[in-house]
């Protein structure tokens, strides 16, 4: 046992991916027998790794969730920015310019409309929940469009580690929420061409929750959905940190 301990401890980093490995694994069977998809594994994981996080804080007293407990220290890193930034750039790799231009002006309204919409009410919730400062804000709202521009948004402007939870809460519970309401009200809304599919991609923007509506819905539109569910992120990303923060630094300073 000692042996092994010692090279856990020397294999931090390794041992970090088998956790987070194991962990997915598992949420993806909850996902798939106890929630029969309704809620998609990665939100699953997420709330799991976070409900980790408060019980390693609270057993250690530490400041960084699970990795402060002994053995876990290789959590640090994977979660660090170095990692976080690699796959954001890997995902916007993935995508093809030639789908960006099928997508067209509808697309493009679409993106910007959901990022601002969500956005403003993200601020809002943090406004009514006591925060008044331009970073917590603005990492709290960029967490109300996706629960990765929350943190993304929250590294740049060096928000707290609490606030950049709480984008990342914020962000879980919409995703959870546009995979079980999408299709109960695709009807409703006229959520039944491909046209349709982009532009409601692009409003809601989270890509695991509108790729596992529109999979419960009619599985023939997730492709549509998850081009501009895509870009929603990177678009995200790139105006959280910049130009809308600027504007609440204006408005709250």
């Amino acid at each position: 046992m000692d042996e092994l301990l010692k090279i856990i401890d020397k294999n931090g980093l390794i041992l970090a991916f088998l956790f987070v490995g194991v962990l997915t694994i598992f949420a993806d069977y909850l996902s798939r027998t106890i929630f029969k998809k309704r809620i998609p594994g990665s939100a699953i994981a997420i709330f799991m790794g976070l409900i980790l996080g408060y019980i390693g804080g609270e057993l250690t007293g530490g400041q960084k969730g699970f990795s402060d407990v002994p053995h876990f220290s290789g959590l640090a890193l994977l979660g660090g920015s170095m990692f976080r930034d690699f796959t954001i750039v890997a995902t916007a790799l993935g995508a093809s310019f030639i789908l960006i231009r099928k997508s067209g002006l509808l697309g493009l309204i679409s993106l910007m409309v959901g990022i601002l919409l969500f956005f403003i009410v993200g601020v809002g919730v943090a406004w009514a929940f006591g925060y008044r400062d331009a970073v917590s804000l603005c990492t709290i709202g960029a967490g109300a469009c996706t629960y990765i521009v929350g943190p993304v948004t929250g590294g740049a402007l060096g928000a707290s580690s609490e606030v950049i939870a709480l984008s990342i809460g914020t962000g879980l519970v919409k995703t959870i929420a546009v995979t079980i309401l999408t299709p109960i009200f695709a009807k409703k809304i006229g959520l039944e061409s491909p046209a349709s599919a982009m532009a409601y991609g692009g409003v809601m923007g989270t890509s695991s929750g509108v790729a596992a509506g529109l999979a419960a819905t009619d599985p023939k539109l997730v492709p549509y959905g998850a081009v501009t569910a895509t870009f929603y992120t990177g678009l995200g990303c790139l105006l959280c940190p910049s130009l809308l923060f600027l504007i609440l630094e204006i408005i709250f300073a």
